[in-house]
């Protein structure tokens, strides 16, 4: 079973200058919001697919049984929370 710090740390790896808002109470249900320079001119199926990739082993071995996320570029969450 992954943590909400574990799950973080991955996507944080992964995304070139990323950085991710996770959390979980019951060790398989996650929400997560990921800022990511990555995510700019993509779509956000396009954006979940990209985090999708990197969490699918641990999501196919119930780790992660679901992960509820929203993607932001840098600029896009500046100006949704200033």
């Amino acid at each position: 079973m992954l943590t909400a710090t574990e799950i973080q740390k991955i996507l944080e790896t992964n995304l070139l200058n990323c950085r991710a808002i996770v959390e979980g109470e019951d060790g398989v249900h996650f929400t997560a919001q990921i800022i990511c320079e990555q995510f700019s001119g993509l779509n956000s199926l396009k954006r979940q697919q990209m985090v999708y990739g990197f969490l699918n082993t641990y999501i196919q071995q119930g780790d992660i049984h679901a992960l509820s996320m929203k993607t932001w570029t840098p600029s896009e969450w500046e100006k949704q929370h200033g």
